[in-house]
């Protein structure tokens, strides 16, 4: 990718940013006028946003896995598909098994992806690189602040929601033990982490849009419940963000026309998803409560596309340098 539309992407995402935290601070100041209450109408509301918007930032991966098949010089799509959906039923089909297992493998990669996905976009310009390169790059410490970072959208509801966030765990996998002395020094570490990345953008792109993004998730977390609070960030900053780069890579000129291609692009996987995503709901209807059926898909959906959605950007990474 060409610094001018590393810049581009940088400058949109730090004004995405400022965007998202006035959309947070609004939304908050409605539920107060309002008396806004979490009910089961959220849970649908939360449920429908993942499904369509939250996912769609992953719908381009069979273009994607186009690209890479010419890498490895593969040249029948089939294998892209049966790959990725391979891996995606296996992901579920496991989860039966070894639910603990999994909960923890999906909370540990979709934190280290949350914190790559959300600052990697900031550290293309020389000032940066050279910030990073002084502790070394793809070291134990930058994954370390990488992990941590992301790590704030589950230590976050922890710290000012623990039992509402154990309670959907649990729900998850009845067995899956959270220790409650480690959530204030994992929170605190996340935190650091925003601190720490600032401080490295700092004079180049995106330390404000850390801090803000920082600031964001924390009031989220604090002023609403775990699952809303995750489904603000997952589709209107994580998504939007992620969606942002996609746009500027398929129209490099013109943000609009990017637009109207990624739409018509992301548009039949997104539906596929959100559909597989209802019957799944209506499948599990027959065995839990409506909105523990609804917190099975949304997260165990999430997990299984989680898997072959980072392995596929691994393996684009891998095969770019």
């Amino acid at each position: 990718m060409s610094y001018k539309i590393q810049t581009k992407i940088a400058k949109l995402s730090s004004k995405h940013s400022g965007i998202f935290f006035l959309l947070v601070i609004t939304t908050i100041i409605l539920a107060k006028i309002f008396s806004i209450s979490n009910t089961s109408f959220f849970t649908i509301v939360c449920f429908f946003l993942i499904s369509t918007l939250g996912v769609s930032h992953g719908s381009l991966d069979n273009f994607k896995g186009q690209k890479l098949l010419k890498k490895y010089k593969i040249k029948s799509k089939f294998f892209f598909y049966f790959s990725y959906i391979f891996l995606t039923c296996a992901v579920i089909i496991f989860w039966n098994f070894f639910p603990s297992l999994f909960l923890f493998l999906f909370l540990v990669i979709a934190s280290y992806h949350f914190g790559k996905e959300d600052t990697e976009i900031f550290l293309f310009t020389k000032y940066a690189k050279q910030k990073v390169m002084s502790y070394g790059k793809y070291t134990k410490g930058y994954y370390f602040f990488i992990f941590f970072k992301g790590f704030l959208i589950i230590a976050a509801p922890l710290f000012y929601h623990y039992q509402e966030t154990k309670d959907i765990f649990k729900i998850l996998d009845s067995n899956f033990i959270l220790h409650e002395n480690f959530i204030t020094i994992f929170f605190f570490l996340s935190v650091y982490s925003y601190i720490h990345f600032s401080f490295i953008l700092n004079a180049g792109y995106g330390d404000g849009a850390v801090i803000g993004d920082g600031a964001s998730i924390l009031l989220l977390n604090y002023f609403f419940s775990p699952l809303l609070a995750f489904t603000l960030y997952f589709c209107f900053l994580h998504s939007v963000r992620h969606s942002i780069s996609l746009i500027s890579i398929l129209d490099k000129k013109n943000l609009k026309k990017g637009s109207e291609k990624f739409i018509k692009k992301s548009l039949p996987l997104t539906l596929i998803t959100a559909i597989l995503f209802m019957i799944g709901v209506y499948f599990l209807t027959n065995y839990y409560v409506f909105d523990d059926a609804i917190l099975k898909v949304i997260f165990i959906g999430l997990a299984s596309l989680t898997f072959p959605h980072i392995l596929l950007e691994y393996l684009l990474e891998k095969n770019e340098k």
